[in-house]
């Protein structure tokens, strides 16, 4: 394994956040305050409490998701398809690097970035309402796993897309309303029976329950079936890449 290599390019990564601190950091911080503020308002006053948790903390869990999400998606799809757009992925694919080490260095550093503006929000969250975590070695979990694994999808965006609208499909189109209707602002179990039915065909449902339950232990799915899901997530990931570095697919064009 070529560590200098790998180091490289996660440092390289990391310093594009230092360049774009207002919109890496700062955005996400102010669009979340105003959330609560929004959120805490107009529902907090008509919805004081959900399961035996404050609305203001209960929905918590589900901002960060919300942000990790596009964070870790937009930067893993960003750090890769600027390298095709401008040409030097040529360079990386002559050098004497492996596709792994590649996906380590780029996954590794939108993971990493997603994981401090989580965090961030975390802290942010605590300025508007009293959280606690109950299961702290569980939300890292979740919170880590789901920033690699959403990295490596945006990763495989990233080399699908063959233009900036591509590349601000899913993060813009279909991480948002998924993440809307995933239980991020409300339990599953206020909703009508049809509705609790569709709404666990909804991914992002798996992983907002799960992290929920590390901060306060309740959640609409179990802890143990959300986990599985990352799994079976991440396992998809892998084996698209697998193929994609396997076949050349839009790398060597």
């Amino acid at each position: 394994m070529n560590w200098e290599a790998i180091k490289s390019i996660y440092l390289f990564e990391m310093a594009r956040m230092k360049r774009t601190l207002l919109q890496s950091v700062i955005s996400p911080v102010i669009t979340t305050s105003l959330y609560f503020i929004v959120f805490g308002t107009a529902i907090g006053t008509r919805i004081q409490e959900v399961n035996g948790v404050s609305y203001g903390a209960f929905i918590t869990p589900g901002l960060i998701m919300l942000t990790l999400l596009g964070q870790c998606i937009s930067n893993g799809a960003i750090g890769i398809y600027f390298p095709k757009f401008t040409g030097t992925i040529y360079e990386i694919l002559s050098a004497p690097v492996s596709m792994t080490e590649v996906v380590i260095g780029y996954v590794g550093a939108a993971a990493s970035k997603g994981i401090i503006i989580g965090l961030i929000i975390l802290a942010t969250a605590s300025f508007f309402v009293d959280l606690s975590i109950q299961h702290p070695v569980m939300m890292l979990v979740f919170m880590v796993l789901t920033a690699i694994t959403f990295s490596m999808a945006g990763f495989i965006i990233g080399i699908w897309a063959d233009n900036f609208e591509q590349l601000n499909l899913v993060p813009m189109l279909v991480v948002p309303p998924l993440t809307f209707l995933g239980g991020s602002f409300y339990s599953i179990d206020m909703l009508p029976p049809f509705w609790q039915t569709v709404s666990h065909f909804n991914p992002v449902l798996y992983l907002v329950s799960g992290f929920r339950w590390s901060f306060y232990g309740i959640a609409d799915v179990n802890p143990v079936i959300s986990l599985v899901m990352i799994a079976v997530f991440l396992t998809i990931c892998l084996s698209l890449l697998f193929w994609i570095f396997r076949t050349g697919y839009r790398l060597r064009k």
